[in-house]
């Protein structure tokens, strides 16, 4: 009598390489954000041809930081200046996150988030922000893992396929 075999075992993805994006990163972007859309976590209609630019004059490729596996980019993470306030320049906001659902679980977020913190600190930031949509729970833990916490929700302030949806303000301090 033979022994039960174990289940099979994910394939374990690599470390992705973080780095800025650039102007030639965009198709890829544009690809991505279409394939990563859901009302999960986007307040906007579903991208329909012709597809935007990813790139616009309010987000432009330094404010992107990208996850790479295999040269391909498979995430990204958008950090800004939330205003453009001097009483608000020490703190950087995130405005979007997305990653491959091919890879996703396999710490390319975590991966992307840390990026951002020593981005923000490079850029003498002392606080980061976000808003997350209150029924995306896979997000919201994660952001809570990595030291987020709630400041304040917007209670049913989307509405998104029939249903009023929470948008859930997070934020955490920046430490060196």
């Amino acid at each position: 009598m033979s022994e039960p075999s174990a289940p099979p075992q994910p394939s374990a993805v690599p470390a992705p390489l973080i780095r800025r994006s650039v102007l030639d990163d965009e198709q890829a972007l544009v690809a991505l954000e279409r394939r990563t859309w859901s009302t999960l976590h986007s307040v906007l209609p579903a991208p329909e041809p012709p597809y935007d630019a990813f790139f616009t004059h309010r987000n432009r490729p330094v404010h992107n930081m990208v996850a790479e596996l295999d040269g391909s980019p498979v995430g990204f993470v958008r950090l800004v200046p939330p205003t453009q306030l001097a009483s608000n320049a020490h703190v950087r906001q995130i405005q979007g996150l997305a990653v491959d659902p091919r890879v996703r679980g396999h710490g390319v977020a975590r991966a992307l988030l840390r990026a951002a913190y020593e981005e923000a600190l490079r850029q003498g930031a002392s606080r980061i922000t976000l808003r997350v949509l209150g029924h995306n729970l896979p997000a919201r833990r994660l952001y809570e893992s990595e030291g987020f916490v709630v400041e304040g929700v917007l209670r049913g302030e989307f509405l998104l396929d029939g249903a009023y949806v929470d948008d859930v303000l997070m934020g955490r301090p920046l430490t060196p």
